[in-house]
């Protein structure tokens, strides 16, 4: 009996035979270097078009609002911070403090989210500037919007756990989608902003 509990308990681990780690997490990883190569060809696609002349504009290059988008990265970055006290309240067995930080870091989340709304807004509205204007247009939009939707997909896994530590026995790691495997993706959503807004807002230039 006690043997039975044994495995019953090894069972909660669900680590992979070859490599020793949880599945969930392996998978995980897996997913996100999916996901990493793929942000990397729309990346890509964006810099193929983005000084290339020829088109109609405006360019997006060309209406970037630097110090507005600027804030909103702060922001975003600002939320892994929140998360890693999150994943330390926990670590502690502090389910109000992990409670809280989780609402912090999906509120930071929806905060980013509006700004690129209002930043879609002002270039359609205001500058004219629709996915259909240019390849550059088009391949901005794909990109950061695509970001955008990763973002929102996060923010409301953090709510469903935020939802989840309401309950008697609040977050465990030991099983479902825990905070640690939220926290992996939300920071590489972090770290792939990090790169869009270098890239792509920095250190792009209209054409000549």
């Amino acid at each position: 009996m006690s043997d039975l509990a044994h495995d019953v308990d090894l069972g909660h681990h669900d680590e992979h035979e070859s490599t020793g780690i949880d599945n969930r997490k392996l998978g995980m990883w897996v997913f996100l270097s999916s996901e990493f190569l793929f942000f990397g060809a729309l990346i890509s696609n964006y810099l193929l078009y983005s000084n290339r002349a020829g088109f109609s504009g405006p360019y997006p290059a060309e209406i970037y609002d630097i110090p507005f988008t600027s804030v909103s990265s702060f922001v975003l970055l600002m939320s892994s911070l929140t998360m890693v006290l999150a994943h330390n309240a926990l670590s502690r067995h502090d389910q109000n403090g992990a409670r809280t930080w989780l609402f912090a870091t999906a509120s930071l989340g929806a905060i980013f989210i509006a700004g690129q709304v209002f930043e879609f807004t002002e270039f359609i509205v205001e500058y004219d500037m629709t996915l259909t204007t240019n390849p550059a247009a088009s391949a901005f939009y794909l990109l950061t919007g695509f970001h955008g939707a990763h973002v929102a997909i996060g923010v409301l896994m953090l709510l469903s756990l935020w939802g989840m530590s309401r309950r008697q026995d609040g977050l465990s790691d030991k099983h479902g989608m825990n905070l640690e495997l939220v926290g992996l993706y939300w920071h590489f959503v972090d770290i792939i902003w990090i790169v869009i807004f270098t890239v792509v807002y920095l250190l792009s230039s209209p054409p000549a």
